[in-house]
């Protein structure tokens, strides 16, 4: 089974965007959209406060009419945030992001945030074992030596 460790050290681009809970909303979903990614980790030196979503942004500023300018990420940012740390499993990932219903999952060590895994990192991972061993297979059903 392939750890949360590997899948970091594949990844093209393993950098956290971070940003201040005292951010305004609008700032924060400006660094989401400059970057094509739909989470950004809320910290406060080094402790992770909670993350900021796409979702969160729909449900809390868009659908109750709340100005993004104006709105600090604390005021919206879900606060309950479930980690990972590097010795855990993609399956466990994959396991609870499924069950609790989110796309992104913090990696935190020793207490501080070291990377971060979207439910797209992890299928992706999937899909190439999955082509690996598809590949394998038919190496061997042809009987062709490598």
């Amino acid at each position: 089974m392939k750890t949360v460790a590997e899948l970091l050290r594949e990844k093209a681009n393993h950098s956290v965007v971070t940003v201040s809970p005292d951010a305004s909303v609008f700032d924060a979903i400006s660094i989401m959209a400059e970057r094509s990614i739909g989470a950004v980790v809320v910290v406060q030196g080094d402790s992770v406060l909670g993350m900021l979503t796409e979702r969160d942004y729909a449900r809390k500023i868009v659908l109750q009419d709340r100005s993004s300018r104006t709105t600090k990420v604390r005021d919206i940012m879900t606060d309950s945030v479930y980690y990972v740390s590097r010795t855990d499993t993609r399956e466990h990932c994959m396991a609870m992001m499924t069950e609790r219903h989110f796309r992104h999952l913090p990696v935190i060590e020793d207490g501080k945030l070291i990377g971060l895994l979207s439910i797209g990192d992890l299928v992706k991972d999937v899909m190439s074992e999955q082509k690996f061993i598809i590949h394998e297979l038919e190496r061997y059903i042809t009987g062709e030596r490598g």
